[in-house]
This record gives C-alpha cells, sequence and structure tokens, in this order.
C-alpha cells in the first residue's frame, strides 16, 4: 500500500484494527453472562392479618451474588464504563461507598482482573469491608461521610485510575425503559396478581438512582402506580424534594446505604409523587418487625422501606382502598450484626426501637396504626 501523497489527497496509511478492543469485548460478555445468570430476584408475599384487601409484596434484591440491590447498579456502572471507553485492561476503579455498593463493585472487579479502591466512612459495617476484602478490593477509610468525594476524585488522579461515581451515574448508567432493570422486572412478576398494577412502590434513596429508574419507568409505560419516596434522619433528600432546594444539605444518616448529607445528582425529585422521612428508631424496628415475620434477618435499609410501606398501607386502610404495594429487600441483615442488631450499639446511639416495634406488630396484626410522636415523621 502506497503512503505517497498525490496532490488534494491524504497519503493512504494502514487502518487501525480493533485488537484494542479484544479485551473489552471479553469483559461485555462477562457481565452480561453475570447479567443472565442473577438478574431477575424473588418477589416475596407475606402475609398480615390485620391488612385485608391490601397484597404486600418485597422484592428480595439481597439474592444477588453480592448480596444487595447494589449489583445491579455495579454492572451497570461497569458495561458503563467500558462503553464509554473509561475502563479498559490495566485501568484502577474508585468509588466512594458506604458499603454495599462497594462490595458489589469489588466482585466485578474480580471478575474483570482489575483493581479496586473503594472509599469509605471508617464507621462502615466490619462485614461490609471483610467482602470488599474478600472479593480482592481494598478500603480506604475516611472519618466525615462528606469527605468521600473528594478523596475518591483525589486517589483515580493519583493511579489514573477511573471513578465509577455511583452517585452521579447511577440514573444514567440503569436503561430505565426496561432492558431487565428492578422495575421491569417487578411489573414483570406482578401480571398474574390480584392487583396486577401496584398503587404503591416504596423505596428509600441512596445515590437515589434507583428511585429515579421506578419513577421514570412508571410514567414510560403510562402506569397509574405512585412512587413513595422513604428518607432518614440527616439526609437531604427529604428537604430537597419539599423545598425544590437541590443544595440541601445535613450531616449523614446512621441508616447504611441511604441517606445523603448533600444531594446527590442521580437524585430525580420530579418523578417521586410523595415523601416521607422516619426516624432511625421506626426503621431499624421496621427491620426488626420483618425479620422476625420472615424468618431471616433483613438491613436497615429494608427497615426504612418496610415502615414506608405500613405507613401508606395505613393511608389506604383509612381511605378504603384495596390493592398491593411494593418495596424492596436492600440486602441481608447478617452485615448489620455488629449494629441495627446490636443491643448494645442501640444503647450508645440512644435509640429506642421498642415502642415502634409495639406499634408495628399491632397494625400487621389488627390493622391498627398508632402513630408515635407524629411531629417526627416527616410527611
Amino acid at each position: 500500500m502506497t503512503t505517497t501523497e498525490t496532490s488534494g489527497c491524504p497519503a493512504l496509511i494502514p487502518l487501525p484494527d480493533c485488537n484494542g478492543r479484544e479485551w473489552a469485548r471479553t469483559a461485555i460478555s462477562r457481565l452480561q453472562g453475570d447479567g443472565r445468570r442473577s438478574a431477575d430476584t424473588h418477589l416475596l408475599k407475606p402475609l398480615f392479618p390485620g391488612l385485608p384487601g391490601i397484597s404486600i409484596y418485597l422484592k428480595d434484591e439481597s439474592t444477588h451474588p453480592t448480596g444487595s440491590l447494589k449489583h445491579r447498579l455495579a454492572r451497570s456502572l461497569f458495561l458503563y464504563g467500558i462503553c464509554n471507553g473509561k475502563i479498559g485492561q490495566h485501568t484502577t476503579l474508585v468509588e466512594a461507598s458506604s458499603g454495599s455498593t462497594a462490595v458489589s463493585e469489588a466482585y466485578f472487579a474480580q471478575l474483570l482482573g482489575l483493581r479496586f479502591i473503594a472509599v469509605m466512612p471508617r464507621s462502615t459495617s466490619r462485614q461490609k469491608i471483610q467482602a470488599i476484602a474478600g472479593f480482592g478490593g481494598e478500603c480506604h477509610f475516611v472519618d466525615r461521610a462528606a469527605d468521600v468525594y473528594d478523596v475518591a476524585l483525589a486517589i483515580e488522579r493519583e493511579t489514573n485510575g477511573h471513578y465509577l461515581d455511583q452517585f452521579t451515574n447511577a440514573e444514567r448508567a440503569t436503561d430505565w425503559r426496561g432492558n431487565n432493570n428492578v422495575a421491569e422486572s417487578i411489573f414483570r412478576q406482578m401480571e398474574e396478581e390480584e392487583f396486577p398494577v401496584p398503587e404503591w412502590l416504596v423505596m428509600s434513596a441512596g445515590t437515589g438512582g434507583t428511585s429515579a429508574t421506578l419513577g421514570r419507568y412508571i410514567r414510560y409505560r403510562n402506569l397509574d402506580t405512585r412512587l413513595c419516596v422513604v428518607d432518614v434522619e440527616n439526609s437531604a433528600f427529604y428537604d430537597a424534594w419539599k423545598n425544590g432546594d437541590l443544595q440541601a444539605t445535613a450531616s449523614g444518616s446512621r441508616i447504611e446505604g441511604i441517606g445523603r448529607p448533600r444531594v446527590e445528582p442521580s437524585f430525580v425529585p420530579g418523578v417521586i409523587d410523595h415523601m416521607i422521612r422516619v426516624p432511625d428508631a421506626a426503621s431499624i424496628a421496621a427491620g426488626h418487625v420483618l425479620s422476625e415475620r420472615l424468618f431471616r434477618r433483613i438491613g436497615g435499609s429494608t427497615g426504612t422501606n418496610f415502615f414506608g410501606l405500613c405507613w401508606i398501607a395505613a393511608n389506604m386502610i383509612q381511605e378504603g382502598r384495596r390493592g398491593s404495594i411494593v418495596t424492596l429487600i436492600c440486602d441481608s441483615g447478617h452485615r448489620y450484626a455488629d449494629t441495627f442488631y446490636d443491643r448494645q450499639w442501640l444503647a450508645t446511639n440512644k435509640i429506642d426501637i421498642d415502642p415502634y416495634r409495639r406499634m408495628l406488630d399491632r397494625f400487621l396484626d389488627t390493622g391498627v396504626f398508632e402513630q408515635l410522636f407524629p411531629d417526627a415523621i416527616a410527611s
């Protein structure tokens, strides 16, 4: 082939081949294989004697290979990074995380043979730290939750790596129109149920990505379902939704995985129909109550979800409405044995869950919802 330039024409040169994309092809194939094996999870239907006419469903995301809802997000973030040319064969991956996302990302980094560094608060549960290390990940700790972003960016620069940035990319890395996301999976599994179109979906917010996916999918499918997002103490999301203040800040949540000290870019308030904010004691109590009725422990964020579901159910009963309500089991409670399920930890943090436990047990058995400390529940 000639390389001589002719008048007005560029020289002919060998065109590049695709050999450099071989790693990307292999990586995507491995990620898609994991998706085929693990994308769909069980939709549980526990029965509560005090709630006739209201069907409760729990989408159990704790059964993913890495034990949480974040398995879906991590896979999407990896696909997003590879397809945008940000992740290659030798890329060091960095994430800011309170734990569960980092566990899932460490799993996928190991699957692809990549170095992974998680930047997380020092207070992150011991079980999550062990899981990250078990998948070959490295943990870098900070004392303040608000510092994870800047430290992750600094490590990205130092390693010439890629910051996965779940808090920014969660809402854009997931295909909210379908492609087997959690919303599509829920509605597909509900098709043959008594009330196939739920009255409400209830979800807490961590990155805000899951609530954005749920809300967008509802609108895309033109469904009558409404979305309630449940926030926790010391989180910025509720104030941002209520007041329209996307610059709202807070001190940071004690319920790992949800609630944030700032409004994350993936939080989309415009797709949310209603929000409530509940005390940490109510979230943890709801986790204990649901764990006892499922005969296995669930995580604190699932407790938040379940409390919000009970609050919605109580309003439906008061209005004489029938129908279904769906929420998610985000992860297993074994990761919180030293915190939410430890009486000493609860006492040290001055969290009394017993009044809320009694209230929830009474509601589930009789349908009577005695709202304790009504000023503590913002709605």
